[in-house]
């Protein structure tokens, strides 16, 4: 079964690296995707948030999150309790 959260990040983004770490600390699974290196990973964030190109974009359950929001990522996760 695939994660319910991922995350689509760049290298050196600080703002991904919050994000990622706070998930981890919440102990969420999410699977990450680098659209610096990944086309169709690029192209699906860009589809999803209708061709935004910031980053980190997150995606939990049926929310799209663009940046990184503590309080906004934490109420999206409330989906997976």
């Amino acid at each position: 079964m695939s994660s319910k959260v991922r995350i689509f990040t760049t290298p050196g983004c600080g703002y991904c690296s919050q994000a990622k770490q706070f998930l981890t600390e919440k102990g969420v699974e999410f699977e990450a995707f680098d659209v610096s290196s990944d086309k169709d990973a690029m192209q699906e964030m860009r589809k999803m948030t209708g061709g935004a190109r910031s980053v980190p974009v997150i995606a939990v359950c049926d929310k799209v999150l663009i940046g990184f929001d503590r309080t906004e990522l934490e109420n999206a996760l409330k989906c997976l309790e």
